[in-house]
């Protein structure tokens, strides 16, 4: 199993909006065949690793399949998995976890099972889960894993007061950075930030054939139809959600961004901004997307903060202090301390000089 998880791993830039799930045939004690979840629309991890078994000239009657997520039962852009699985005539069918997509949920392996093949489910489950926060999240909550990226100094400054933030952090942390962005179904930012600082906001620093979808927030439609963020969307599309489209002005503005194929949606709250929790709840629910990935200012990376709407903190501490400069986040100051929020550190690693903290709230 631990080999079915490496191979999913391979999946972690390619197969979103579907679930990264890796797949190891075993006959005789050695590996037969091996696959992984490609692009949407190709070939799942089990009828990968069956291909691979079929081009090595053997077979898997018999064997015993390793298998990181439950086979698919249902037609969705591919044929069900479990059927290719019950053609192959496997001993043995080994699940990482069931499938949290209510179209599967346990059927997937009750079929293997009516088929006269033992299925066993758990091994390696929580290394299964980790892998695919962002899937599991849309599936149960209606809403996808938000993970929030900030780079600052030991005293947590983002930038100086004039707005320079080039480059705080080294190298192999930026590089980093472009490991998180990979994943993503999306990367968020503020009109504030295409303003200011004018970011491609693209993968750069790792390889990927897929670059992630861009959305920024922009309340009143000011993003200039010059904005590096809106160059270069062959490969990905482009997003802006206002507030506000009801005058003629803004309703002009929104048809030249369409003319060049750049989505424009409304989406107000009551305080006239754009309704961030409305709009996770969209992106998972309307445009099936797993993880997102914000990378943006102080004031808005306050505003996902005050609204609930960050699972993860992707945090990178440069060793000094800045002194004066803007904060991490422009979040009210508390009254009393029992209305914090708390935040658990999953992980901790060096990059290079450079800290780097992971954490999900409690």
């Amino acid at each position: 199993m631990s080999e079915a998880l490496a191979q999913a791993q391979k999946s972690l830039y390619l197969s979103n909006p579907n679930p990264r799930v890796g797949c190891v045939i075993v006959k005789d004690g050695q590996v037969i065949g091996r696959g992984n979840t490609q692009k949407v629309g190709g070939p799942h991890a089990e009828v990968q690793a069956l291909a691979d078994v079929k081009a090595k000239g053997l077979n898997a009657q018999g064997s015993t399949v390793y298998v990181t997520l439950e086979p698919c039962n249902h037609t969705g852009r591919t044929p069900p998995c479990v059927d290719a699985l019950i053609a192959a005539k496997p001993a043995m069918v080994v699940v990482a976890m069931s499938d949290p997509n209510p179209l599967v949920a346990g059927q997937g392996l009750e079929r293997l099972k009516a088929a006269g093949i033992e299925v066993r489910c758990g091994l390696l489950g929580a290394e299964a889960q980790i892998l695919n926060r962002g899937f599991i999240s849309r599936m149960t909550r209606g809403l996808p894993w938000v993970r929030l990226k900030i780079a600052a100094s030991l005293d947590g400054k983002t930038a100086l007061p004039n707005g320079q933030s080039q480059w705080i952090t080294g190298p192999l942390a930026r590089a980093d950075g472009h490991h998180w962005r990979a994943q993503a179904c999306a990367i968020v930012t503020g009109v504030g930030t295409v303003k200011e600082d004018d970011p491609s906001l693209n993968v750069r620093d790792v390889q990927t054939d897929r670059q992630p979808f861009k959305i920024i927030i922009d309340s009143k439609l000011e993003t200039p139809p010059s904005a590096k963020i809106l160059k270069n969307l062959d490969q990905a599309g482009a997003l802006i959600v206002c507030a506000d489209l009801s005058s003629p002005e803004l309703l002009q503005k929104a048809k030249a961004f369409e003319e060049r194929g750049i989505e424009v949606i409304a989406m107000a709250n009551p305080q006239g901004k754009v309704d961030l929790p409305k709009l996770f709840s969209y992106l998972a629910k309307e445009r099936e997307m797993n993880e997102i990935h914000i990378e943006s200012g102080f004031k808005l990376n306050g505003s996902m903060l005050r609204e609930g709407c960050v699972d993860e903190l992707l945090l990178y501490y440069a060793p000094f202090f800045m002194g004066e400069g803007i904060s991490m986040a422009n979040v009210s100051p508390l009254q009393a301390l029992e209305q914090r929020q708390d935040w658990k550190i999953i992980d901790q690693s060096l990059l290079g000089p450079d800290l780097r903290l992971r954490l999900i709230r409690n």
